[in-house]
């Protein structure tokens, strides 16, 4: 009993550490390649390939997304550098996304089930972004306005989509 009151203790730092850092619900995006197409509600095009990974001893989710670099969308290359950390101020999963155009998205990311949602502020209106558990290769993906579990206007969906042999 002596013992194991003593393993307790050696390990409650370690229990403690991995409770605050916990980016779990990241952990069937990390490590594969992530591809989607489709179109805005404006009837521009979207394209991006999506690989995430951990980073700083799984204390952050680095993002790379490879989509258009430029408005006339005919060129692919880097378009966004993103970082995934949990806050333990606020109890949260915070996120930014770097673009080659010089901007700065920056939120809230939260699960619903094995739905994975950012929340942001995109001029005065908040924006959320979803990616929907289809199975362990498949997630639709929707960005609109959301709230209370509905969608009160959706202006992109699609589908991300892995391949199973990474």
């Amino acid at each position: 009993m002596k013992t194991k009151l003593i393993l307790f203790v050696l390990m409650l730092p370690v229990l403690t550490y991995c409770q605050t850092s916990d980016l779990s619900l990241f952990k069937n995006l990390v490590s594969k390649t992530w591809n989607a197409e489709g179109n805005w509600g404006d009837g521009s095009k979207f394209k991006q390939e999506i690989v995430m990974n951990y980073s700083l001893d799984s204390t952050l989710v680095v993002v790379k997304s490879i989509g258009y670099i430029n408005k006339e969308q005919t060129k692919e290359g880097l378009r966004n550098h993103g970082i995934r950390q949990y806050d333990k101020k606020s109890n949260r999963i915070k996120f930014w996304e770097f673009d080659v155009f010089g901007g700065l998205t920056e939120g809230t990311v939260f699960s619903e089930g094995k739905n994975i949602v950012y929340q942001y502020k995109y001029g005065e209106s908040v924006v959320t972004d979803m990616w929907e558990y289809v199975d362990d290769y498949t997630y639709n993906f929707k960005v609109g306005s959301y709230a209370d579990g509905v969608w009160k206007q959706v202006y992109l969906s699609t589908q991300f989509k892995s391949n199973k042999k990474q």
